[in-house]
């Protein structure tokens, strides 16, 4: 298991385009991957449950995935929140 956190800089946070474009890039992985905001962890290959945490700007969250790529997966998804989802 790999985890680390993020804090979304980008104004809107994961609004519907970011969040699209983040569950892209999970589904990219083969492992099991999450995003947990606060006490709430939901599937980050889903996008109602991505979606469902009412992520904005300024939020921190953890990514945490399982899996054969799992520090691959983590870091890919690290480096998209942090380019801003190129908005």
């Amino acid at each position: 298991m790999f985890v680390k956190e993020v804090t979304v800089e980008n104004q809107v946070g994961l609004h519907a385009r970011p969040a699209t474009f983040f569950i892209q890039k999970a589904n990219e992985f083969k492992s099991s991957i999450w995003v947990e905001k606060e006490e709430r962890r939901v599937n980050a290959k889903s996008l109602l449950g991505v979606l469902s945490l009412g992520i904005v700007g300024g939020t921190t969250i953890r990514i945490i995935a399982d899996g054969a790529d799992e520090q691959a997966a983590v870091d890919g998804l690290l480096k998209l929140v942090n380019s801003g989802f190129s908005e």
